[in-house]
């Protein structure tokens, strides 16, 4: 599958959530497990896969593999998205 690797950046949250499904990567378990606070509802979560739904709110966030060494890289993509 072509894509673009790791040089890859994205301008919002729905891209990255796109781009995760598309590699197929939505579903799978992240190497490290991040603790997060919804940018919606302040409600704290770990993100343990790519695409993680903050389990208060339902706000997706997503990281692409090659990114997920940093929390800071995970993107909000929006409610039930």
């Amino acid at each position: 599958m072509m894509h673009d690797g790791c040089s890859g950046s994205f301008q919002n949250g729905k891209l990255v959530a796109d781009k995760v499904r598309q590699m197929g990567f939505d579903q799978q378990p992240m190497p490290l497990a991040f603790q997060l606070s919804c940018e919606n509802c302040g409600g704290d979560f770990e993100m343990n896969f790519f695409e993680t739904h903050c389990p208060h709110c339902d706000m997706v966030y997503a990281v692409t593999p090659c990114h997920a060494f940093d929390p800071e890289n995970v993107m909000a993509a929006g409610i039930g998205y």
